[in-house]
């Protein structure tokens, strides 16, 4: 039997009392601050309506140890526990015990039981206009009342749990840097060489289609035999037949991302893009991705020329089509692109698969939390752990 069983059996066997959140805690909004009013250096974190302080300010009105809950935006809901003394805004409501209480429940109890319903409570939005918590719907739910010692054991094992969570996920983020950062200095060993010929020189330059962001949605086909490219990550499939044939391109090329997020994008396969952008081929797909590779390592390049056009970074054709690249013999060539596959596979393996790990340990972290907050009521008959 394991402690917290021990503890339940001995502290609480036939059930414990559960209390509606209004009976047992103060549910109190901050006072509203502007960023303006906010400093970079202030003494008190500002907790808003967002995940993280929107700055800091020299005067608080919340102690430390307090359990808040996002009330207004799109984070409406979000529940977090500050250990440090900050301004509360009125984006953002505190749940503090009354005095009857105080002694009763411990705040890191609080917090974890609190987040544990998080998406009970953002199921409590408002519908239409900017999502909003009503802090009534709140005093209406119920959170058990264990025994100090039951809490405590509940509060070791989650934090405990937390904190394992957290190394983990650092350490596997710690390894994808690494990777990255090995993968670049090998790039840039191997294409560190002056340009010598003209990208407009070399390969042959090709053009999407015209389509809107709206139309992109409407032929959104999964699994579709075409991908059609925008800015940033924004990418659909289709099919042949919702766009024209000419607008297909069937080799090997390297996509320009001109504006926004200035990026460059190798791709083999069917595919298409908005003709604000651009992209490049030749008749060897080896020294296609050649190309790609030795763009990627210049990237800095392109983006520092794009954040000088205005509020909205871009490069305009003859960026690229003015650029030397260095182009070596295709041998050459090869043992390049065959060096740098084998490193961005493992780099992109490493991008997919950690977090699909961290989400993992997210969830297993939240079926056993809700297996440690899930009390039987005193009026119940038959009780479980």
């Amino acid at each position: 039997m394991s402690r917290i069983q021990e503890l339940i059996k001995e502290k609480c066997p036939n059930g414990v009392q559960y209390k509606n959140y209004g009976d047992v805690f103060l549910i109190k909004t901050g006072k509203g601050i502007t960023t303006k009013e906010a400093f970079s250096d202030g003494l008190y974190p500002i907790i808003s309506g967002g995940t993280t302080p929107m700055g800091y300010y020299n005067q608080y009105n919340r102690n430390e140890n307090t359990v808040t809950v996002s009330r207004v935006g799109a984070n409406a809901g979000f529940v977090s526990f500050i250990k440090e003394k900050f301004y509360l805004n009125d984006k953002c409501f505190s749940i503090v015990p009354v005095v009857n209480y105080a002694n009763r429940l411990l705040p890191k109890f609080v917090f974890h039981y609190t987040k544990n319903i998080e998406k009970d409570i953002m199921k409590l939005q408002s519908e239409g206009g900017v999502p909003t918590i009503n802090t009534q719907k709140v005093s209406n739910l119920l959170i058990p009342i264990p025994p100090l010692e039951v809490q405590e054991e509940i509060v070791r094992i989650l934090d405990k749990f937390g904190e394992l969570e957290a190394e983990l996920e650092a350490e596997l983020e710690a390894e994808l840097e690494a990777r990255k950062q090995q993968y670049e200095l090998l790039r840039r060993k191997l294409l560190n060489k002056n340009g010598n010929i003209k990208i407009s020189e070399y390969f042959t330059r090709l053009k999407g289609t015209c389509i809107t962001a709206r139309k992109m949605k409407e032929i959104e086909v999964k699994n579709g035999d075409v991908r059609i490219f925008a800015g940033g990550q924004t990418k659909v499939d289709t099919n042949e037949d919702f766009i024209p044939k000419k607008d297909i391109i069937k080799v090997p090329s390297v996509l320009v991302q001109s504006r926004g997020l200035i990026n460059f994008i190798y791709y083999d396969k069917p595919f298409s893009f908005k003709n604000e952008m651009w992209a490049y081929t030749c008749n060897n797909p080896i020294t296609v991705k050649y190309l790609y590779y030795y763009l990627k390592d210049n990237i800095d390049y392109f983006r520092m020329i794009g954040g000088q056009m205005g509020s909205m970074p871009q490069i305009s054709l003859t960026v690229t089509e003015n650029f030397n690249i260095f182009l070596p013999n295709i041998e050459e060539q090869m043992r390049i692109v065959n060096i740098l596959d084998k490193f961005e596979n493992l780099v992109n393996i490493l991008d997919e698969g950690i977090p699909a790990e961290i989400e993992l340990r997210k969830k297993q972290y939240e079926y056993y939390r809700n297996k440690l907050l899930d009390f039987r009521r005193l009026s119940d008959e038959n009780y479980e752990i």
